[in-house]
């Protein structure tokens, strides 16, 4: 089925290439070996020179890249980081066009594809992709990026060439593109931040490939488009047909994601979404005469000790891990966590990410992941049900729905306080939030006739896929293939978005629950309590120790006249608020579980990432 790999590489018009710039590319690719910890490979062109490493779940001996076809009048050089769903499909289309495979694997599938039918192949793939495919003797580079972004493709132009890469770290690893900030990308981190705006790379002059989008270089200049947009439609279908239709589509997706030559498992936290996703795989390893289904959770050291319910987070998860393993018969396996490893791992958090990020939500996936990696390769995960089915609190909550802004960026004056007023007076960062806001909303595919409460629950639902999404798919992303593991995530079929997409509000919340369409499409298939369990999200630490920890990291800092942090803040304002007003800070200030713990350690975060990657500001 899949190479899940990081890719890199760029293209020089003004000059031929040369055997070192062979290295340079292999330098690149070395930089996002995490990805691809199996194998590596470089081709190197008259003007492109293209790096890859490579993680195998299928096909060992079939897929190794750079991929060349070559008819000779023209070759195609492939680069691939993905999986893809329908390859059985498309290899059988292909096939009767004449094309010949070697192996069983997607890769030259895939390459199959765009040699047959160009970049309209995309159309057609069903699955998680980034790739780049160089053309000759068009001397061309196309990239592409799967619908949702589930995995992710940074591209900088330079006068003459491009960079590309995997991850940010494969870029900055190629003279041409410095660790530099400019006012738009210091406002992603200080104001979007973790989030970012679709397409933004945050560095000067650094993009990345938006969700099913595809992007084309060469002497000419670039060009970009999309090929697949979410499509508003008057929902004809009723309640039992609905149902029917998103427990047909999910069961789909998941059949289709258990294909692997490796150990694969779930991540089950107990809620309705993971606990679908691990019904259905153990029901069709069964038929497959396979089984029993590994099983992973995460929980923290004496955290029940110190656990409190609250709107964001109404239920501890371990119970319910337990009753969905017993029921369906998994092997399950917990993994605790120390509040200080906690806080500990951030640094390797924001390396894996390359950018600071959502804190101990991250660092605890991080460690979390390199877990789950000493028994598996590929997980399966409920990621996305929440964006899918609109089941966050923002859905529901009447100030949200009627504040001006993106409603997981709560509290934004509680971050702008205790930064450098001269910082804040440059930036605009209220304006910016604002624009970037508007700039969203103009995008959103509206329906004619639509009542106007449910015109704005559609434009919500359409900022939470568009942009809530994405960070937490590129968490997922970073924090798991930091130790080669790959993640697959059901609910991100297209497919099943695009129904769900247009399902009236009032269906979508069936008998006034959240996700109640889901519950009502999964009845039969789990524990009754199980499936009428409010959403809780992925569990935080609540222990006092991660909040002395990261309050002692920050005060460091503050001491330091030289820190990165010490040119953004208001030091007496951020030193007042860690040592006496940190825990007043109960309502998130980033999505659900960011309050004022979270926002001490984004912003060692931000001071750390300045160092380690040596950012300049160019304001």
């Amino acid at each position: 089925m899949a190479w899940v790999c990081g890719l890199a590489g760029w293209v020089d018009f003004r000059r031929d290439m040369n055997p070192e710039d062979a290295e340079q590319a292999r330098r690149m690719a070395r930089a996002v070996a995490c990805r691809g910890p199996d194998d590596e490979g470089v081709w190197l062109g008259r003007h492109a020179a293209l790096g890859h490493r490579r993680l195998v779940v299928v096909d060992r001996a079939g897929g190794r890249q750079p991929m060349v076809w070559s008819d000779g009048a023209q070759t195609f050089v492939l680069l691939y980081n993905g999986e893809l769903y329908n390859t059985p499909e498309l290899r059988r289309e292909l096939a009767g066009l004449g094309w010949e495979f070697q192996g069983y694997g997607d890769t030259e599938t895939l390459l199959a594809a765009f040699v047959q039918w160009g970049r309209r192949c995309l159309e057609r793939l069903n699955g998680i992709f980034a790739f780049a495919v160089w053309q000759q003797p068009h001397e061309r580079l196309f990239l592409a990026r799967d619908r949702l972004g589930v995995k992710p493709l940074f591209y900088a132009p330079r006068a003459g060439g491009l960079v590309f890469g995997s991850e940010l770290k494969a870029l900055l690893a190629h003279p041409w593109v410095p660790p530099e900030l400019d006012e738009e990308g210091l406002n992603e981190v200080l104001v979007m931040g973790p989030g970012r705006s679709p397409g933004h790379g945050v560095f000067r002059g650094v993009f990345e490939v938006r969700p099913g989008h595809w992007v084309e270089f060469d002497r000419h200049g670039l060009r970009q488009g999309a090929y697949w947009e979410l499509q508003s439609a008057v929902h004809t279908d009723d309640a039992p047909t609905t149902a029917l239709r998103v427990r047909e589509l999910l069961e789909d997706s998941v059949r289709r994601q258990l294909v692997s030559d490796v150990p694969i498992c779930t991540m089950l936290s107990g809620g309705i979404d993971s606990s679908a996703i691990t019904a259905l795989a153990c029901r069709a390893l069964g038929e497959q005469g396979k089984g029993p289904l590994l099983t992973f959770s995460v929980d923290y050291e004496d955290n029940q000790a110190f656990f409190r319910p609250s709107e964001f987070v109404p239920h501890d998860d371990r119970p319910w891990t337990d009753l969905v393993s017993a029921t369906l018969g998994t092997v399950h396996r917990r993994v605790v966590l120390h509040h200080v490893e906690l806080a500990e791992a951030l640094r390797g958090a924001l390396r894996a990410r390359d950018l600071p990020g959502m804190a101990d939500v991250d660092s605890s996936l991080y460690l979390f992941c390199r877990a789950i990696r000493e028994h598996a390769t590929v997980a399966l995960s409920g990621e996305c049900a929440d964006e899918v089915f609109a089941g966050y609190p923002w859905f529901r909550r009447p100030e949200d729905l009627a504040a001006p802004t993106f409603p997981w960026v709560r509290n934004v004056e509680s971050r702008l306080n205790l930064y450098s007023p001269e910082l804040v007076a440059k930036l605009s960062p209220r304006e910016y939030l604002l624009a970037r806001y508007r700039q969203a909303l103009s995008e959103v595919p509206r329906l004619e006739g639509e009542p106007p409460a449910e015109a704005r629950l559609r434009e919500v639902q359409y900022l939470t896929i568009t942009r809530f999404m994405p960070v937490l798919l590129d968490r997922m992303d970073r924090m798991s293939m930091a130790f080669g593991l790959e993640v697959r995530v059901p609910f991100c079929d297209h497919r099943l978005l695009q129904y769900v997409w247009n399902i009236p509000w009032p269906l979508k919340r069936w008998e006034g629950q959240e996700k109640g369409i889901l519950r009502l499409a999964l009845q039969g298939l789990l524990p009754p309590a199980v499936l009428q369990r409010r959403k809780s999200p992925y569990p935080k630490t609540h222990h006092p120790d991660y909040l002395r920890v990261v309050r002692e990291w920050i005060l460091d800092i503050l001491r330091d006249p030289h820190a990165p942090l010490a040119q953004l803040v208001d030091r007496q304002a951020l030193r007042r608020f860690a040592c006496e007003q940190v825990e007043s800070l109960t309502l998130p200030w980033f999505g659900q579980l960011m309050t004022g713990p979270q926002l001490l350690a984004y912003l060692a975060q931000v001071d750390t990432w300045m160092r380690e990657y040596r950012v300049q500001l160019r304001l």
